[in-house]
């Protein structure tokens, strides 16, 4: 516009009316004074308009600048948000919850820790620190299945000749373990002045070694379970040579060991002055074969008796507990822990003395036996624990040949005792002025207590008299074994019979295993048994050694030596924020809940996915 009115003002100036040229000198004077007048014009015209289009609009903008930029930002939070749900979406593709390296494991135990020598391990405690500490040629896995450890591979010959060759390994004092390691150890339990729990398995077999890399174990008759007795643990030759067996419990070996396991001794010390429990510090062997462990150290807390456990549970003393009390693991408990139950591979019986004059006669056991509900105490235990109904665990059988107990029948009962001539008076039974009484023995522990209970209300139910015999194996002047196992000092014996990984109870139930060194409690004597038994053993053919193993199974059952309560389990607590590698299968020892103990964690996070 501004530029239109400065075009005409010029044509006005130039031209008259007629479109004849003016003079030059009046043109310019002309020019000047219109051309200002007309500028001034254009300006006012200018600065209306920049006015009215512009400025009144720029004050619009300022109105509504903050609703501008609100709608800008959520515009914006919303294309991030998009992007990161995509780039989130892309990265938890390969993402996990998991466990960092890192962080302390307290695990707590019943049990004393007097020896940390693995050959002279004689309760869960000790045997728990063995099993962290020391390597063995093989080991059982978190299924419960035989698993190489030190060894790397097994051959037979002549089912007799077993070759074991071992992987390349280390004590963790940085010597190499060798054939030489484990033909000493094997000596060392061979050796009657060792006093090894562990001697009973060894004491036929011959074992040389080939080369530093290979040793070869002689039987002098087949054995098909011998696979199972290589989880020995191997001790070291080059630290323990010149060590008297005699000696070898207070040898500084035994207090400060070393060995080639998972993890290795740091300290042993003792916690609290009332209930003193110890405290066994390890840390990882970081020149372990297998994984090294996560965490940066591994305490086991021995404890002295079930109160202690429980308060140190309570106080959140330790992050796991094993085998803890039935009124936490299934009653109430810290919130923190949550519980795992694993199966063992042990039975909990009623061995009765067949020897003792009441107990020779086969009618009374079995009148016991359908006494006795086992679902009842099963119940009374808290839970946990399997059904078990023989001498073999029902895991071992197909499931078309497990031999099943009777099941309990107090009126059944009633008429097998009123036949062997025990007849009710006043609700006792009497065989002419002698009192059908019993004692049942067992030791300390308030599951037993609990059992004993029920026992006794079945079995007074059918007229038989119940007394009772619970003996403090803590006690300073208790000796159980001496006193109770060996002599066969009892009516009725309430017992737990580890029954391992293998179907052969050979040592619990053959006759010649009846004896004050045996472990036949029940001094147990059938032909029919003892040949199933001998033969089955010597099969290494799966199938052939449990038809012998179910008959066997059925006789025993006829005869009834013992009434099988249940399968024993442990309950083990572990804090909620702790990761354990939860058992597959039942586990053989209490011990073998190690099985990967490298990867037990207390150091949650989250982690990439292993491709």
């Amino acid at each position: 516009m501004y530029y239109q009115l400065l075009r005409r003002s010029y044509c006005q100036v130039c031209h008259n009316g007629a479109g004849d040229l003016q003079p030059k000198r009046q043109r310019s004077a002309l020019n000047r004074k219109d051309i200002t007048r007309r500028l001034k014009r254009a300006g006012g015209v200018t600065q209306r308009h920049a006015r009215r289009f512009i400025l009144r609009r720029i004050n619009s903008v300022r109105l509504v600048t903050g609703e501008i930029i609100t709608w800008l930002a959520v515009v914006g939070i919303l294309v991030a948000t998009l992007g990161l749900q995509q780039t989130w979406g892309n990265v938890s593709a390969y993402m996990q919850g998991g466990y960092r390296s890192g962080g302390v494991y307290a695990e707590g135990i019943v049990g004393s820790l007097d020896t940390l020598n693995p050959l002279l391990a004689s309760n869960e405690a000790e045997a728990s620190a063995a099993r962290l500490m020391f390597s063995s040629l093989y080991h059982y896995d978190a299924t419960g299945a035989l698993h190489a450890d030190v060894a790397s591979s097994m051959t037979i010959r002549d089912s007799k000749i077993y070759t074991v060759t071992l992987r390349d390994a280390t004590w963790q004092d940085g010597h190499a373990l060798t054939a030489d390691d484990v033909v000493y150890t094997i000596g060392l339990i061979k050796n009657p002045q060792t006093r090894s729990p562990l001697r009973v398995n060894w004491t036929d077999a011959v074992v040389k070694k080939i080369d530093q890399h290979t040793v070869e174990f002689t039987l002098p008759t087949v054995y098909a379970a011998f696979p199972h007795a290589l989880t020995f643990p191997i001790v070291p030759k080059h630290l323990l040579q010149n060590v008297e067996p005699s000696v070898l419990r207070e040898s500084s070996f035994s207090q400060n060991p070393i060995g080639s396991g998972p993890f290795k001794f740091r300290r042993l010390q003792t916690a609290g002055l009332s209930n003193a429990s110890k405290v066994l510090q390890l840390v990882p062997h970081t020149e372990y074969y297998n994984t090294v462990p996560r965490v940066s150290r591994f305490e086991l807390r021995s404890y002295t008796d079930d109160a202690a456990f429980t308060k140190a549970i309570k106080n959140s003393e330790v992050t796991g507990a094993v085998s803890a009390p039935a009124e936490l693991a299934h009653g109430k408990r810290p919130s923190q822990y949550r519980v795992i139950s694993e199966p063992l591979n042990k039975g909990v019986y009623l061995l009765f003395n067949t020897r003792n004059p009441v107990l020779q006669d086969k009618t009374v056991r079995q009148a016991l036996q359908f006494a006795t509900d086992t679902a009842a105490i099963r119940q009374a235990v808290g839970g946990g624990v399997q059904t078990l109904d023989g001498p073999i665990l029902h895991s071992m059988f197909s499931s078309g040949e497990v031999p099943r107990a009777s099941k309990p029948n107090a009126e059944k009962a009633a008429q097998l005792l009123d036949s062997a001539g025990w007849r009710i008076k006043n609700g006792v039974r009497y065989k002419g002025d002698q009192e059908l009484k019993l004692t049942i023995t067992t030791t300390n522990s308030s599951q037993y207590s609990k059992i004993i209970d029920t026992v006794k209300r079945q079995w007074n139910a059918v007229g038989v008299s119940i007394d009772v015999n619970q003996v403090d194996t803590n006690s300073a002047v208790s000796n159980f074994v001496q006193g109770v196992l060996q002599p066969r000092n009892f009516d009725v014996l309430l017992y737990e019979l580890a029954l391992g990984a293998d179907p052969d109870v050979y040592a619990y139930w053959h006759s010649s295993q009846a004896s004050a060194t045996g472990y036949n409690f029940s001094n147990y004597s059938n032909q029919l048994s003892d040949a199933a038994l001998a033969s089955a053993r010597t099969r290494l053919e799966s199938n052939l050694r449990m038809a012998k193993y179910a008959q066997f199974a059925r006789q025993w059952l006829s005869d009834v030596p013992a009434i099988a309560l249940y399968q024993a389990s442990s309950e083990y607590l572990v804090n909620t924020n702790a990761y354990v590698v939860k058992p597959k299968g039942s586990l053989p020892e209490l011990s073998d809940r190690y099985a990967r103990v490298s990867e037990w964690s207390v150091s949650p996070a989250t982690v990439y996915k292993t491709p």
